[in-house]
């Protein structure tokens, strides 16, 4: 006789684990893309931001090396160099956009509309608050003072250094379950602006709610937002949230405050049986 057991869980939300650029803070994600535009800069190659953005949310080392393995980059890198971008190359350029990134993550920091509204809605559930990154530690120390001032100060801040690979491997999100003290990763949901961030949660077996106004995909400022046809803004939005949906989010809503919601929703279907 075979007997299969199967376990669920369906107790409470016990944790909320946020991205950082374009999700709480640094509307329309533009530090990092301003780095990279430089970095590669430095060295006689020209980027677009689109180039910038396409790897987003990956480590920051993954995210260089996917540009200059980019073909139009790396033809550019070719005509300039007389040879392919290689791995010293792109370590020269992590470590040149680390420290730039430092010098000016403060800049960018802002915390988005809603973040502390929200965090506010998940202490009152009872939730603890995690976050995972692709910038380093070294940015995260420029960061972290600047949006504590702001009134938005983490319980667990986790870095791709911490753990064995960045995004979209799940070891950031284990990291901060463990730091936070929380299982299973059912009980957890992992918001962020990226398909690298829907990946990581997902891999790591949780729920996961992607942003579609305030993030890299959109890529632009509340200002440049306001200029946008709401037609034409509408359908942008509407490509973004295929495509998060696409790499498995289980919910796409604009901006981190629409998540207090959708925890409602999630709760439910845990009470139910369900499972991510």
């Amino acid at each position: 006789m075979h007997v299969r057991y199967r376990r669920f869980y369906a107790g409470p939300l016990q944790a909320v684990i946020f991205d950082w650029a374009g999700t709480t803070v640094d509307y329309g994600s533009y530090a990092p893309v301003a780095v990279f535009v430089a970095v590669f800069r430095q060295r006689g190659v020209a980027i677009t931001p689109e180039q910038a953005r396409a790897p987003m949310g990956l480590d920051k080392h993954d995210h260089i090396r996917a540009i200059a393995h980019e073909p139009a980059v790396a033809e550019q890198w070719r005509a300039v160099h007389h040879r392919t971008c290689a791995a010293e190359d792109t370590e020269a350029m992590f470590h040149d956009a680390v420290s730039l990134q430092a010098a000016r993550v403060a800049d960018y920091a802002e915390l988005i509309p809603g973040t502390l509204e929200t965090l506010a809605a998940c202490r009152a559930r009872g939730l603890k608050i995690g976050s995972s990154t692709g910038y380093s530690k070294q940015v995260m120390d420029a960061l972290l003072p600047v949006a504590a001032q702001q009134g938005y100060v983490p319980d667990a801040v986790v870095c791709p250094s911490d753990v064995p690979a960045g995004r979209p491997a799940p070891w950031m999100m284990f990291h901060n379950a463990e730091r936070l003290g929380v299982y299973p990763m059912a009980a957890v949901v992992k918001v962020g602006d990226t398909v690298p961030d829907i990946e990581e949660g997902l891999n790591a077996g949780a729920w996961t709610i992607g942003l579609s106004r305030t993030g890299n995909e959109l890529g632009l400022s509340e200002y440049e937002i306001a200029q946008f046809e709401p037609q034409i803004l509408s359908a942008r939005l509407a490509t973004i949230e295929r495509k998060l949906r696409q790499a498995g989010a289980h919910y796409v809503v604009e901006s981190i405050a629409d998540v207090p919601r959708v925890l409602a929703e999630i709760q439910a279907r845990l009470r139910e049986g369900e499972q991510p």
